[in-house]
């Protein structure tokens, strides 16, 4: 039950549910002790109904961080602000952190808000403070049934260990995802501790809910979902990546597909001068620039993102991307100084080159969502990685056909645009191994093209990026090559992929993880 050593000491929770009343003391402690902004949480009770009329019993789950033996958020957190304290503890500078809200992606048990007023991250910490002075955490010492009991799992002595030793059946939550809980549950209910099992509808015990999520299909919910439990009272959590992340993504794939378009431009005979020699590369820079701006005004601590460069976490991929961003954009700028003063053999050569920072600007955000043990969808990763490079070299074909009205191009385009349609297809209906990417997948076409309308982001965005590939082709086989119509089409392809990611990055958070 208990992972294997990998610090001296692991001070972790037993949560007894046979003796929790949701009384909510410990919800009211740990906010009082902590200051808590209003309306976030770093504990709560979770209410869980299961039965039907008038066999219905209620069981609580406490909820909270699971201090993790392998902890996602430390590892994807690009400043180490979270850390792994030598007793087990993950705690978080606050100061340190830049809001880019990796590590709410990152985390299995949605234990980590954002407080809007600093702009950082905030999560428990086991009250470190107060275990820094021999006190226990607040939590524990307002519990009315002693239903909470802290210690150090590493010590067999210890009144953690003695009761997982005593009393069989301990659980810890989504034990999968391969973190190493450090919380262990007696007695909870298996649809209380199961995010999405029970049915969630759009009111709470006393209220209606902050944030009604979409219902998922009809089919879907009864493949799902258990009809004899729904949750009656938890906690909402945002979404807090939006639309900037999706732009971020169609802005990549242009800067990295022009890019990989590059060195077969020069074999194409319908290129105009400056579309041979500088549209590439400046497509390229245009919109690796556009796509920092965004990375940058997506931070909630804007001011703080050169952290990313002076205090690095080298495990995490927004790190590593940063690193890949900055190589693949000195490339292109080498190629582009070249070219200006006259040495284009060396600016194609280098164009050759850049084929490596190309795909890679193109395809690094696959091991960024991988690295995001929360989000089940983004983890597939083995679509995800060939589904980037399909689409920045159709978005980036795109973006050139203006200025290279090749009809070889533009056929090459509109197969990849039908390889995005199929893949696409493949993540809402391909095979999911864990309840979080079904669920996920089954809420990618319920996702809205905008708020308040009734047609689908998922399909409309396929079919509009297909359409407008398949029209520019249409238009250089039947001789218009005009540039102002074929920029329209690649405007209206890479619109349509805005859509689709607004989708995939949508219902990947939508799956309740608490």
């Amino acid at each position: 039950m208990v992972r294997a050593r990998s610090t001296p000491m692991q001070y972790g929770f037993v949560l007894d549910q046979r003796r929790c009343i949701g009384c909510h003391a410990c919800t009211v402690a740990c906010k009082s002790e902590n200051e808590v902004p209003l309306g976030d949480f770093r504990t709560w009770v979770k209410y869980t109904e299961v039965g039907s009329f008038p066999a219905v019993r209620r069981h609580f789950a406490v909820l909270r961080c699971n201090q993790c033996t392998d902890a996602p958020c430390v590892t994807i957190c690009p400043v180490i602000a979270l850390t792994k304290r030598p007793d087990g503890i993950v705690d978080l500078d606050k100061d340190v952190c830049i809001g880019c809200k990796a590590c709410m992606q990152a985390c299995p048990y949605d234990a980590l808000y954002l407080n809007e007023e600093s702009g950082g991250a905030e999560k428990c910490h086991f009250c470190a403070h107060r275990i820094e002075q021999g006190l226990k955490p607040a939590c524990e010492v307002v519990c009315p049934e002693v239903a909470i009991i802290s210690g150090d799992l590493h010590d067999p002595t210890s009144p953690v260990s003695r009761l997982l030793a005593e009393v069989p059946g301990a659980v810890a939550r989504r034990p999968e995802q391969g973190t190493g809980p450090n919380v262990f549950y007696l007695g909870a209910h298996a649809a209380s501790l199961e995010p999405g099992t029970a049915r969630e509808e759009d009111m709470y015990l006393w209220s209606d809910r902050r944030s009604p999520k979409p219902p998922l299909p009809a089919v879907d919910a009864e493949a799902l979902q258990r009809p004899d439990a729904r949750v009656a009272l938890d906690v909402d959590h945002k979404l807090h990546w939006g639309w900037k992340v999706s732009a971020y993504l169609v802005t990549k794939g242009i800067a990295a597909g022009a890019a990989l378009w590059a060195p077969f431009v020069a074999f194409m005979p319908s290129a105009s001068p400056l579309g041979r020699s500088y549209m590439p590369e400046l497509l390229a820079m245009v919109f690796l620039l556009l796509t920092n701006v965004l990375l940058v005004i997506d931070l909630k601590r804007p001011k703080l993102f050169l952290s990313i460069l002076l205090r690095p976490n080298m495990r995490s991929w927004l790190v590593k991307g940063a690193w890949v961003l900055m190589a693949f954009g000195g490339i292109t700028a080498a190629i582009l100084l070249a070219r200006v003063c006259g040495f284009d053999g060396l600016a194609d050569g280098l164009r050759w080159t850049n084929l490596v920072g190309g795909s890679l600007a193109a395809a690094y955000t696959a091991f960024l969502f991988a690295q995001c043990e929360g989000r089940d969808l983004w983890q597939h990763t083995r679509v995800l990685l060939p589904h980037l490079l399909v689409q920045a070299a159709c978005l980036g074909g795109a973006a050139l056909l203006p200025f290279v009205p090749d009809q070889k191009l533009a056929m090459a385009v509109v197969v990849l645009a039908l390889a995005h349609h199929a893949l696409g297809l493949f993540e809402r209906f391909g095979h999911h191994e864990t309840h979080n990417a079904k669920m996920a997948a089954a809420l990618l076409p319920v996702i809205p093209a905008w708020r308040g309308s009734k047609l689908s982001a998922f399909h409309v965005g396929m079919a509009t990026t297909t359409f407008a590939t398949l029209l520019s082709m249409l238009l250089l086989l039947g001789g218009v090559a005009h540039p102002a119509a074929l920029a329209l089409c690649a405007v209206f392809a890479a619109g349509g992929l805005f859509l689709y990611e607004q989708a995939y990055v949508r219902a990947g958070q939508l799956p309740p993880l608490s």
